[in-house]
């Protein structure tokens, strides 16, 4: 049994759970034809799968908590496994900044709670809906974003240039709730 709280002052420990692995198996490949949104996949061989581990970076509750909201999903025992960051943002949509759940949790429909909770963040304060960015290799997250009623709206192809990344691209999702 999985419940999802806000994270506040009494809980405010629980925003720095750390970053697990997480499959690389595939590539989505966001399509415009000047109207509407589509995408492709491609699978990787088997041989050219790995794992991949996002950076952990030092949430500072104190310095965060005037632009950022925290979800936490919380095991029978309180312990956190899982963990949803929203920023204000200036247009209609709130930030889904992070989202992650730990990879014993996974595919238990824990990342959808906390969607669910983030959905109500965005009415209590205002939004149209929310947004976020994956990058084009992340298949697993990209997919995750469709099925939880996401749409892509834009794709940048320009933001690892030059970097350690290069060769990636970010899938920008919106999820309308009105």
């Amino acid at each position: 049994m999985y419940t999802i709280q806000r994270i506040t002052e009494e809980n405010k420990s629980d925003i720095h759970l750390l970053n697990e692995p997480f499959k690389i198996w595939g590539r989505m490949t966001p399509l415009f034809d000047g109207k509407a949104w589509s995408y492709q996949t491609k699978e990787l061989p088997q041989e050219k799968q790995y794992e991949m581990c996002f950076p952990d970076f030092e949430n500072n509750y104190d310095e965060m908590k005037s632009e950022y909201f925290f979800a936490g999903a919380y095991d029978g025992q309180g312990t956190c496994i899982g963990l949803a960051v929203y920023k204000n943002d200036w247009f209609d949509y709130l930030y889904l900044d992070d989202l992650k759940v730990n990879g014993s949790h996974r595919g238990h429909g824990i990342g959808k709670m906390l969607i669910e909770e983030g959905k109500k963040i965005a009415l209590e304060n205002g939004y149209h809906g929310i947004y976020t960015i994956s990058q084009d290799n992340n298949l697993s997250a990209d997919l995750f974003y469709l099925k939880n009623g996401f749409e892509i709206g834009g794709f940048n192809t320009q933001v690892y240039k030059g970097t350690k990344q290069e060769g990636k691209s970010d899938i920008y999702f919106y999820l309308n709730i009105e």
